[in-house]
């Protein structure tokens, strides 16, 4: 969502270069375009004005490091601020020693409450909590039928909520269930609305009175820009949120909620939600958005889903087979999906540093998740002979393959060549660390604990 910032920010950068020091000028004209290319990506105009006088005040008359240009000491000024604008440090739950802890979820009408709720469930029962879920939203038609779906899905209890209910009845009720259940977390979903109105917060008000949760979250939706901020200012100022999460992350909006909100409410970004699926739901860092906003990539957050998502076994195993030539289609085939299962191809390349702006060139192909999609089936329509040995995939098998895949005979063509060329640079490789095998293993934890060394 920060690709325009981050382009804008990068031509900052590129214009400083060739300076011995940093000079009054140079920094004004420089700071006229990081404050231009922060209103336009609708920060909030009071931020801008201090997010600017900071940086300037940092700046103005330091001398250069000998290892650095001009350039690359303005971004280490401005890295600095904006971790400090985002929020700092990353922020988890709070939830004291009273059980069940209770989690209070607010916010609009379509901010994506429930779903995060889901989300948020499924992170704490990962975790090793035991989670329950309330549906306290009585008025949108099939909230509670949302999240009794959701909890299906997660295999977890849901409490049986009535549209003819009062809401805080359903919460006080749901805490004795709970503790019959034996869970030791309540996610209380609460009805939203279209705007801002008194009889949403004296309702909200009543359930906190009720239940004193240990976390008020608000749920924002990042794509309404400045408009998340006025409503974090006005639920924070009624019922005193401890925390924030922005959904829709991974659009395409500007930016501007998620570097406006923590300075406007004082409130931190808990977590964000980077996805449709009940697995998009991620701790925010700010250091590592404040990286990935100046184009220097996230490599942390990618080896994390990496070791999240990549089966120990089968790394081992693919080791194996890479060193004795046994790498078929079908481990072609396992890799692919390990890497759709880390995330989108989109939110891969903002994670590799200089990608996110690579990406952006005007001749740049867009990442296609239905090319892997169509690779998929062409190994799927194989037999499998033909996987472990591509050698014997003559012309009329091409044809057979493709005609069961839904593809072209060309389609099948480019997926056996990029196999073969994954060949030729594995067998280059041998001997060294070997891609998402290695990533998965004990290279990765020590590259991690370098990688939090180097940002410290």
């Amino acid at each position: 969502m920060f690709d325009s910032l981050s382009n804008r920010l990068q031509d900052v950068f590129k214009n400083l270069r060739g300076h011995g020091t940093l000079t009054e000028d140079n920094i004004r004209d420089a700071m006229r375009e990081v404050r231009l290319a922060l209103l336009e990506a609708d920060v909030n105009f009071r931020v801008v004005k201090d997010f600017i006088a900071a940086v300037t005040e940092k700046a103005v008359g330091q001398e250069v490091l000998r290892s650095l240009e001009p350039g690359q000491q303005v971004i280490k000024i401005v890295h600095q601020e904006l971790v400090e604008l985002l929020g700092g440090s990353s922020v988890d739950l709070d939830l004291g020693g009273r059980k069940p802890a209770v989690i209070m979820m607010v916010g609009l009408q379509g901010s994506g409450k429930t779903t995060t709720a889901g989300k948020l469930a499924r992170r704490l029962h990962k975790e090793g909590k035991k989670p329950y879920l309330v549906p306290a939203d009585v008025y949108r038609p099939a909230a509670i039928d949302q999240l009794t779906v959701l909890a299906g899905e997660l295999e977890l209890p849901v409490h049986p909520s009535r549209t003819d209910q009062d809401p805080v009845d359903i919460c006080r009720q749901a805490v004795t269930r709970a503790g019959e259940l034996g869970c030791d977390t309540l996610l209380l979903d609460t009805a939203g609305r279209l705007h801002v109105d008194q009889e949403l917060m004296e309702e909200l008000g009543r359930i906190k009175s009720a239940l004193q949760p240990a976390e008020i979250l608000l749920v924002a939706d990042a794509m309404t820009g400045q408009d998340a901020v006025g409503v974090a200012d006005k639920f924070h100022q009624d019922l005193s949120l401890t925390g924030v999460v922005l959904t829709k992350l991974d659009g395409d909006a500007r930016g501007g909620a998620a570097l406006s909100i923590k300075k406007a409410t004082g409130r931190p970004i808990k977590f964000v939600g980077v996805g449709e699926g009940l697995d998009a739901l991620e701790l925010f860092h700010p250091d590592r958005m404040a990286s990935r906003i100046l184009g220097k990539g996230d490599v942390l957050s990618l080896i994390e889903k990496a070791e999240a998502t990549i089966d120990q076994e089968k790394a081992e195993d693919l080791s194996r087979k890479l060193r004795k030539d046994g790498f078929t289609l079908e481990d072609f085939l396992d890799q692919i999906k390990q890497i759709r299962k880390m995330c989108s191809l989109e939110q891969l390349m903002c994670m590799i540093p200089g990608m996110g702006r690579l990406k952006q060139m005007q001749n740049m192909p867009k990442p296609d998740e239905r090319e892997l999609t169509k690779v998929e089936a062409v190994i799927n329509s194989m037999t499998a002979q033909e996987r472990r040995n591509h050698a014997i995939i003559n012309s009329s098998r091409r044809q057979r393959i493709a005609k069961g895949s839904g593809t072209q005979v060309q389609d099948v063509n480019k997926v056996i060549k990029s196999y073969t060329e994954m060949l030729k640079m594995m067998k280059k490789m041998r001997g060294k660390a070997g891609g998402l095998g290695a990533l998965a293993g004990g290279g990765a934890k020590k590259k991690r604990k370098r990688l939090k060394g180097m940002t410290r």
